[in-house]
Formats: C-alpha cells, sequence, structure tokens
C-alpha cells in the first residue's frame, strides 16, 4: 500500500470516529436531559403531593366542616336551628330537661331501666320533656352519636312518638353497642333499628334522609347546644328541671332506678 492511499485510510479512519464520538456526544447530551427533566418533574410531583397532603391535613373533616353548614331542622322541633325538642303534653306545666349521647351506656342503662316510666308520665301529662343531643363521646373514636343523633333528627321529623320509640330502641339491650363499638356510624345498622319501629319501618323518606345525611347539620347544632349549655351538665345522663340539676344523691349520681326518678322528679314537680 503507497503512503498516500495508507494516509488517505488513517484520515477516513480519524474521522469516522470524530463523527462517532459527535453522534455519542450528542446521545450523552440528550439522555443527561432526559434525566433532569425526569428529576425535575419527580420533584415537582412531590412537592404537589406534599402541598396536596398538607392542605387534605388542613382541610376540616366532614362532620367539623358542617359546624357551619345550613341546618335543615325537622318538623317537630323550634328555637335556632330546630334545637329545641319538646315532646309532651302542652297542659304540663313543668319540663324535665333530658341530656343524652347516643353512645353512652349509662345512659343506655337509664333508658332499658326508667324508660318506660317517662314516658308514661309524659302520656298522663305530668310533665314534658326536652331532648339535648350530645356527641361528646365521638371525640375519643369515632362518629357513631353524630349518626344516631341525625337518625333521632329524622325520626322526630316522622313524629314525636317515632322518636321515643326510636330512641328507645337505640339504646335496647338488643341493639346498643359498648360504647368503644363505634356501631352505630353504619347507616344500615341504623335502619335496621329503625325497622324495629312501626312509623320507621320501610319508611323510605326516613331511610333516604339517614343514607343522605339531612340531618347532619342539625345533629351538629344540637351537639354544640349540648357544649354551650347553661345548665352546668357536663355528662349524661343529665337532668334537669327549673334550672336545678336532679340526681339520686349529694355525689351527683344520675336517675337510674324507678324509685331514684319517682322521688326527685316528683319532688321538682312540686317545688
Amino acid at each position: 500500500m503507497s503512503k498516500r492511499n495508507s494516509q488517505t485510510a488513517k484520515t477516513a479512519a480519524r474521522e469516522r470516529l470524530r463523527e462517532e464520538r459527535e453522534r455519542q456526544a450528542k446521545r450523552d447530551k440528550a439522555r443527561r436531559q432526559v434525566v433532569v427533566a425526569a428529576s425535575v418533574v419527580a420533584v415537582l410531583a412531590a412537592a404537589g403531593g406534599i402541598g396536596y397532603a398538607v392542605v387534605q391535613m388542613n382541610k376540616p373533616g366532614y362532620w367539623e366542616g358542617l359546624k357551619d353548614a345550613k341546618v335543615t331542622a325537622p318538623a317537630n322541633t323550634s328555637g335556632t336551628d330546630g334545637t329545641t325538642v319538646v315532646i309532651g303534653k302542652d297542659t304540663a306545666k313543668k319540663t324535665l330537661k333530658v341530656y343524652e349521647d347516643p353512645r353512652c351506656p349509662v345512659c343506655a342503662q337509664f333508658e332499658q331501666t326508667v324508660g318506660t316510666t317517662v314516658k308514661k308520665d309524659l302520656d298522663d301529662g305530668k310533665f314534658k320533656m326536652q331532648f339535648i343531643g350530645a356527641t361528646f363521646l365521638d371525640r375519643g373514636e369515632g362518629e357513631g352519636s353524630k349518626d344516631a343523633l341525625s337518625s333521632l333528627g329524622a325520626a322526630l321529623n316522622v313524629s314525636p312518638e317515632a322518636f321515643l320509640e326510636y330512641k328507645s330502641a337505640l339504646y335496647s339491650t338488643k341493639f346498643h353497642p359498648q360504647e368503644a363499638d363505634d356501631k352505630f356510624k353504619d347507616d344500615d345498622y341504623l335502619i335496621k333499628i329503625a325497622d324495629t319501629v312501626p312509623a320507621l319501618k320501610n319508611n323510605a323518606k326516613f331511610d333516604d334522609a339517614v343514607k343522605k345525611g339531612t340531618y347532619d347539620a342539625w345533629a351538629m347544632a344540637m351537639s354544640k347546644t349540648f357544649d354551650t349549655n347553661k345548665d352546668g351538665v357536663t355528662g349524661t345522663p343529665g337532668f334537669v328541671m327549673d334550672g336545678k340539676k336532679l340526681t339520686a344523691d349529694s355525689q351527683g349520681t344520675p336517675l337510674l332506678t324507678v324509685a331514684d326518678f319517682n322521688r326527685v322528679v316528683g319532688a321538682a314537680l312540686k317545688g
């Protein structure tokens, strides 16, 4: 091979090598750009995810968000947001305030033991009953008190009698769960209990109100009434007549027997 041909071959080889290096450099540059772009997207996505998480954390929960919501009050109520619930004969001269939380086991004990006596006294016109619903037992964990209180609103919308019967069913030994069991948060369970009340059984309007949460905001308004009450009641069950708390003894024991209820309420009615 001549020197000239040899030199030409070397030059061609160097040119091919240079071109290959340039192509490789371009591929490397493009690869780096893709990596950088992907990294930026990942960072932005992470930042967006964190931002979204922060926004979600700062959003009020469903029930919390209802505190300032427009209230749909049930029928058979009065007062601000329909939070005054008074049941009984108009001829009754005095009113017994009854404070209860649906999940409260002591309220269940009272209803199971003294509930029929209260119903008879209402029917006899001895006194009217003002119901104040609480939901403080949900503060530990759960939402059953609020859901049950909302469903009580749906029952009250049907009639005061349906309300009393449904309340009795909720507190019954058959249906009332243990305090730690948030069973009342289940709409189907609340409707199952309602099916034991003739006026509520297969009542499409009642069922729809429970499932749609028609009276959820009302439940929150009622709960606020308990939280801000001026009777000094901080626990349930609580009983007040003529501005005075009624208890079985000086230690503040609730009225959990028929004897105690008749004795203390009877004295208050005479006072």
